[in-house]
């Protein structure tokens, strides 16, 4: 299944200092505001990992959005704008997950000229290790970059367990 292509005159799609390509604002853009849909195929967990094998890439690099368990949007071959919007430690957007359809949306007021960045927060089942930090870089420079566009899970301050009630 496919989504319609939301085209917006308030993005641009250039050369970035991050990585690569990035988008930019072309018109002042306000908090709150819905950007873009995040568009491509949608394929299974078995399928991305036929397609992509980071351990055989000299670099994680791919337009991959995990939807759930089941469901991963695969932008790299009918993808749209969104999928070169860049990862940052200190974003000024974030994905937004509306019924499976996932939408860029300002978090901060955003000027003509500004690179546009959310957080990747890419996650991994095994334990963070030095090893997945250099195949994940970070290249924001920002003051709260964590060097890595992986999920890192802050440590507690309190010395103290407290409970968590599951769902």
């Amino acid at each position: 299944m496919y989504f319609k292509y939301i085209k917006s005159d308030s993005i641009k799609v250039r050369n970035s200092r991050i990585q690569g390509k990035g988008v930019f604002a072309t018109k002042r853009i306000k908090k709150g505001q819905r950007i873009i849909e995040y568009i491509g195929e949608r394929i299974s967990p078995e399928e991305e990992t036929l397609r992509y094998d980071d351990e055989s890439m000299d670099r994680h690099h791919t337009f991959l959005f995990a939807i759930d368990e089941k469901t991963t949007i695969d932008a790299g071959r009918i993808g749209n704008d969104a999928k070169y919007i860049n990862h940052s430690c200190d974003p000024n957007c974030e994905a937004v997950d509306e019924e499976g359809r996932i939408f860029v949306e300002a978090i901060k007021n955003i000027q003509p000229g500004t690179e546009l960045f959310y957080d990747y927060a890419f996650e991994q089942e095994e334990p963070l290790t030095q090893e997945l930090i250099d195949m994940y870089p970070c290249h924001c420079g920002t003051k709260k970059c964590r060097g890595t566009i992986l999920k890192v899970k802050k440590k507690r301050k309190s010395k103290k367990k407290t409970a968590k009630k599951r769902k």
